[in-house]
């Protein structure tokens, strides 16, 4: 005798306020920049009292930001550290963390690691400098594939139809003098920085500070993360890119041997 499968009804067990929660993180993860509590409630069309105990509550659990002078809220990098317990991001900070300390010893430089999450670049640790006029960036912090020498130098060694479909969904926003804005001219600077092993930011994203950054691949030879250090430019200044790069690629090539890579 066959067993009668009865059909779940979705809207029985349909919480409103939890649907809402959702959709404002999902509108706040694609605002890096950060957005008030009203503009929320406009844009998701949820009413205000909602919008405020949803994010009060967010922010009280450490998932959300707040800038007490704007007002506006932005996710925090705690989101990050959840999904990394189901993406090896846990792994990659337990095999990098002592590595970008000796990098930061070397370099004198705050240094990072991060890795592509959808269409930008995301930090998951960091080791500040020790010099007092330094470069910190908060964890969760993301940044844009065309500019950030950490993004560039993953999506250089992305498999070319990935890469592909990575660029095409580009917009190359001008930051400064320096931001690529051309699609020929951000895939020329690709190949060198695949060519090279490394890849720079020279003020693109923010002037006067520059990156420079290697990657990490994993076991299959797939660019995992990058790591990189980042300064002021009369520290990090362009005619100290290749010293710079070669102490990065060095550490970059010890997390990928412990991430597996030969």
């Amino acid at each position: 005798m066959k067993k009668k499968t009865a059909a779940i009804d979705t809207n029985r067990y349909h919480v409103p306020n939890l649907e809402r929660a959702i959709k404002i993180v999902e509108y706040l993860a694609d605002r890096p920049e950060g957005i008030t509590m009203s503009d929320v409630s406009v844009a998701l069309q949820i009413p205000k009292n909602s919008a405020f105990r949803i994010l009060n509550t967010l922010l009280a659990y450490g998932y959300v930001l707040r800038d007490e002078k704007t007002q506006q809220f932005r996710l925090s990098g705690k989101f990050l550290g959840l999904g990394g317990r189901g993406t090896g991001a846990e792994q990659l900070l337990e095999n990098s963390i002592d590595v970008l300390r000796r990098l930061r010893d070397e370099t004198g430089e705050t240094t990072l690691v991060g890795r592509l999450i959808d269409r930008e670049g995301v930090v998951l640790g960091q080791v500040a400098s020790n010099h007092p006029i330094k470069v910190l960036v908060e964890l969760g912090t993301r940044f844009p594939l065309h500019v950030a020498a950490p993004a560039k130098i993953m999506l250089a060694y992305l498999p070319p139809a990935e890469q592909e479909r990575l660029i095409a969904k580009l917009t190359l926003k001008k930051y400064t003098n320096r931001t690529i804005t051309s699609i020929k001219k951000l895939k020329s600077t690709l190949k060198a920085s695949c060519d090279l092993g490394y890849a720079v930011d020279w003020g693109e994203e923010v002037e006067g500070i520059n990156c420079v950054a290697a990657p990490i691949f994993d076991h299959s030879g797939y660019p995992i993360a990058s790591i990189w250090v980042t300064g002021p430019e009369p520290r990090i200044g362009h005619q100290q890119f290749d010293k710079f790069a070669e102490i990065v690629k060095k550490h970059a090539a010890e997390i990928s041997s412990r991430m597996g890579y030969v």
